[in-house]
């Protein structure tokens, strides 16, 4: 990356509001995300965003595309990539004793554990996990948390579960400091299946695991009847057994770790299609 470039970036950057939007995409990348949705998240101001997206995408570290009449935005990963080399490489001349803490991460093993999270922790993440629990059998060690404390099981999810054959006496609501404590299992997969946790200030996990976005709209706000809202409940769970079957279908083992992380990001996509 030439230096014009990178001292671009970093003037880019150097504002909190403008770090904060790219943070953001960040998060969410592969995939993209509305302009409403990081407003929400950043309790920022439509015409203060748009400024940030402007310059985000003018000097090359955001994308945008356009579908009808919504605008999608994302990192534009080969950019971040180029800066992030440069930081590393050219500034930290590769020294070891910089990207050891970076880099460093401990082996998979032959079982793999994995944590979903989402807001509540009422619905979407327990689905993740209770399928996950039941599909992978012995592969993987599945657990659930959500962002929000003092949440419970919603009534609607429990029902799906045990329609589908789940057991589910002991699945209960967790917070996210549950798995963040000393001495709580080390992560090698954390997803997210829900837009407000992806947005949420998550410190990094330790061992570095591979992490994925499958953004789901929360079937507890639907309306209607109670055969209605079990629909959507129902709809909800479907879509995450599919990727959680393709998940569990990916030779893990065998695949380098750019490679894994690909093929996790291409699961939401294709479920998309």
């Amino acid at each position: 990356m030439e230096t014009n470039d990178v001292a671009r970036s970093f003037t880019c950057l150097g504002h909190p509001g403008r770090l904060a939007v790219f943070r953001l995409l960040m998060r969410f990348a592969p995939g993209d995300v509305r302009p409403t949705e990081i407003a929400d998240a950043l309790a920022l101001k439509p015409n203060t965003l748009s400024h940030h997206l402007s310059d985000l995408t003018g000097c090359g570290l955001a994308q945008v595309r356009r579908e009808g009449r919504s605008l999608f935005y994302s990192a534009q990963l080969d950019r971040a990539e180029a800066l992030i080399s440069y930081l590393a490489l050219d500034l930290g001349r590769a020294r070891p004793d910089l990207l050891a803490p970076l880099i460093g991460e401990r082996p998979m093993s032959d079982t793999y554990n994995v944590l979903f999270i989402c807001s509540g922790n009422s619905a979407r993440s327990i689905f993740a996990e209770a399928a996950l629990r039941d599909l992978g059998g012995t592969r993987f060690n599945a657990y659930s948390a959500g962002t929000r404390p003092g949440t419970q099981l919603n009534p609607f999810a429990l029902q799906v579960l045990e329609r589908n054959g789940h057991d589910t006496t002991l699945l209960r609501s967790k917070h996210l400091s549950e798995f963040q404590a000393e001495g709580a299992p080390q992560m090698d997969f954390v997803f997210t299946v829900c837009d407000t946790a992806a947005a949420e200030e998550c410190p990094p996990w330790a061992g570095q695991p591979i992490t994925g976005h499958w953004g789901l709209p929360d079937p507890v706000k639907a309306q209607g009847t109670d055969a209605e809202k079990a629909l959507v409940f129902a709809q909800t769970y479907g879509a995450l057994r599919r990727r959680i079957e393709a998940f569990v279908a990916l030779p893990i083992s065998s695949l380098e770790r750019i490679a894994l992380q690909n093929r996790v990001d291409a699961i939401d996509a294709e479920a998309k299609d």
